[in-house]
């Protein structure tokens, strides 16, 4: 079964036990609508489920194990902080507290040279897409090797299942998209924790994501334009897209309007903003990429595809007034998963361009102004 249809049904179930007679049949309306043109569009690749769902019904999915790189172990509750300039690479895994919320997350630090003086580093935070964890996210976009390459700090935030029943982020929920509240806040102090704990440079902090994720990741971006200096958005949606559950499926199915895009956002200037979507995506609507960047002016558009032949438009959005400079990548023929991935992570499409290197060259062009104190 199609996981957009079951979580449909789940939901429309739910609604029924609450005596929301109206918003059942209309989820039922549109699942069964949604389930036959899925049906009709399948690919090979695997779709994560971003449709929301109630945290009490949980609908359990096939789940299975990945290689994943050999960690180091747990470090202590109360870990040491661990400067940037340790020499050697760490892959760890460990949690973290802010205001009564927990959350599990791995990092990765690339090796230093000995002997060198350490500067501050870049900071990447990677939020994965529904159903995933943090371990199968970083396999499946290889951003650790490119990283490595950059010499850059990796966070990975992982989404408890307590939170959202198919490990969602919730981005379509209000009280998830303010400054302040909820999880942004807890990603926003789990990311600041990181660059007093790493030393990271804090004008060279970025976050990305996929699918739910990358909603995520445009929410942070508008929310904590003081901690962002740049955004990916893989197959995600705009900030304020959504404010519940119908209007989530609706942008999800057909795109977010233009006038609901960035809805209370938190910016006076959109961040540099990097987008990557399928055009051939069932899940999440390939107008979403675009919705991501409302109000920006397109200019030149380049024809290209990789090395592999997956064909692409690339978009540059050059800044002007209200808007940071922008890219958006049409990735023709692709379906609702990270362009360039490795088979080895779920909702990969290996032979599309590499993501993960587009989005760090796009990063690391771009800093804050000014750093707050």
């Amino acid at each position: 079964m199609n996981p957009l249809f079951a979580g449909l049904m789940n939901e429309a179930a739910h609604l029924t036990r609450n005596g929301r007679l109206a918003e059942a049949t209309e989820a039922i309306q549109r699942a069964l609508r949604g389930g036959a043109d899925s049906q009709a569009a399948s690919t090979t690749t695997p779709m994560p489920s971003t449709a929301p769902m109630a945290d009490a019904d949980v609908i359990e999915a096939e789940a299975r194990e990945i290689g994943r790189e050999q960690a180091a172990q747990p470090p202590s509750p109360s870990p040491t902080p661990t400067p940037s300039s340790n020499s050697a690479e760490q892959w760890t895994k460990d949690t973290f507290t802010h205001q009564g919320r927990t959350i599990d997350y791995r990092l990765f630090v690339p090796a230093c040279d000995a002997g060198q003086p350490a500067t501050p580093r870049p900071l990447v935070v990677m939020l994965h897409g529904c159903t995933q964890d943090a371990a199968d996210f970083a396999t499946g976009t290889g951003m650790n090797d490119h990283a490595r390459q950059q010499g850059a700090i990796v966070l990975y935030p992982e989404q408890a299942q307590r939170s959202h029943g198919q490990k969602c982020w919730n981005w379509f929920k209000t009280q998830h998209q303010q400054r302040g509240r909820g999880e942004p806040a807890l990603l926003a102090a789990l990311t600041q924790h990181i660059v007093a704990q790493q030393q990271a440079d804090a004008a060279r902090v970025y976050v990305a994501g996929l699918s739910a994720g990358g909603a995520m990741a445009d929410v942070l971006g508008h929310c904590y334009p003081d901690i962002y200096a740049a955004v990916g958005v893989h197959s995600g949606l705009a900030h304020g897209a959504a404010s519940d559950m119908m209007s989530a499926l609706t942008a999800m199915r057909t795109g977010a309007s233009p006038a609901h895009a960035h809805a209370g956002t938190q910016s006076a200037t959109a961040p540099p903003t990097i987008v990557f979507h399928g055009d051939a995506d069932t899940t999440v609507h390939v107008n979403n990429g675009l919705a991501v960047l409302a109000g920006a002016t397109p200019g030149p558009a380049i024809e290209g595809s990789s090395a592999a032949g997956r064909r692409f438009t690339r978009t540059l959005y050059p800044a002007s007034a209200g808007h940071a400079a922008a890219e958006h990548w049409r990735l023709h023929g692709a379906g609702h998963a990270w362009s360039g991935g490795d088979a080895k992570g779920s909702y990969t499409q290996p032979d599309g361009i590499d993501a993960s290197a587009e989005m760090l060259r796009f990063f690391l062009a771009h800093r804050l102004n000014a750093v707050a104190k």
